[in-house]
């Protein structure tokens, strides 16, 4: 029986009346003009994906949060989102990375949270109805009324297996909602996914949703030997509306270095325009970040939607 809400988890109080009468004044919900004409120069290059070599591990963006995981023996979705459009949102700027005719069989989806652009009832309805989904706790029953036999609900630090794959739910600095009465009624978090079999497992952490704060140092504390973090870089502006609960490029990189990833790969840009940064802004501060911390170039894999990476 989880509670009936989660809002004593929340990092800082939801906006208020006034918050939202500010942002109405102020009336910056999407990008200028001059925002929007780094369109054209997303980069995007779709195809099928690459063939994978025994005892590797590989990742392929699709688009916003929504990443092909190649692990262990399985096929796990992250957030999957191949809809044109979501609630509320102007359509995909760019197209879905993956033709869904062109993907393996799928394993296992892991669900970070409940908003829109992250759990699409759409895209699920094309899953065959005996996936794995693994889902903060109090989203199971949403799934189970839509068919899905093997649902998993786990809360932050739980933990579960399938097929030598392990699925570790952790923290995010977020919130839910989906409806006008379910504000917080369900969990939201990341995941870590761990080839337990290997000799030398392959850990990739997909972060979800979140703002920037203590958790992703105690993510790192736990989970050490992190070969990949899957960090959210977009959707922060204005600063003051988003803060709290979106992570901006230069916080993204600092949040890889927290969690002692080996390596990172940005999403949650460049698909829908969900705030007011310029289209191309989170990937160009994302370089920058990255260069002044003086990282490896080679270990920040800002692939293009479609574009896959194997290690």
């Amino acid at each position: 029986m989880w509670p009936r809400s989660f809002a004593d988890r929340l990092t800082t109080p939801l906006p208020g009346l006034r918050a939202y009468a500010r942002l109405a004044r102020e009336g910056v919900f999407r990008p200028g003009p001059e925002g929007l004409r780094g369109i054209p120069d997303l980069p995007c290059r779709p195809g099928p994906l690459p063939d994978l070599a025994p005892g590797t591990a590989c990742v392929t963006w699709a688009g916003h949060a929504s990443w092909i995981v190649r692990t262990g023996g399985l096929t796990v979705l992250t957030d999957p989102v191949w809809s044109r459009r979501i609630l509320a949102t102007p359509p995909r700027m760019t197209p879905v990375g993956i033709r869904w005719a062109d993907l393996p069989p799928v394993d296992a989806v892991v669900i970070s949270h409940n908003h829109y652009d992250h759990l699409d009832a759409p895209t699920l309805r094309r899953l065959p109805r005996h996936t794995a989904l693994f889902v903060p706790a109090g989203l199971g029953r949403w799934c189970r009324r839509r068919g899905f036999t093997r649902v998993t609900e786990l809360d932050w630090w739980e933990a579960a297996e399938l097929d030598g794959v392990r699925f570790d739910f952790v923290p995010a600095h977020h919130w839910s909602k989906r409806s006008l009465i379910d504000t917080c009624r369900s969990l939201w978090g990341g995941w870590i996914l761990t080839d337990t079999r290997s000799a030398t497992p392959h850990k990739v952490y997909f972060a979800g949703d979140s703002g920037y704060g203590h958790w992703f140092a105690e993510i790192g504390r736990r989970h050490p030997g992190i070969d990949l973090a899957l960090l959210p870089i977009g959707a922060y502006a204005p600063r003051w509306w988003l803060c709290d609960v979106h992570t901006d490029p230069e916080e993204a990189v600092q949040a890889c270095r927290d969690v002692g990833a080996r390596r990172m790969a940005p999403m949650h840009w460049g698909t829908f325009v969900l705030s007011a940064e310029p289209v191309m802004e989170p990937l160009h501060r994302t370089r920058a970040a990255w260069d002044r911390a003086g990282l490896d170039r080679g270990d920040l894999w800002d692939l293009p939607v479609g574009g896959s990476r194997a290690w």
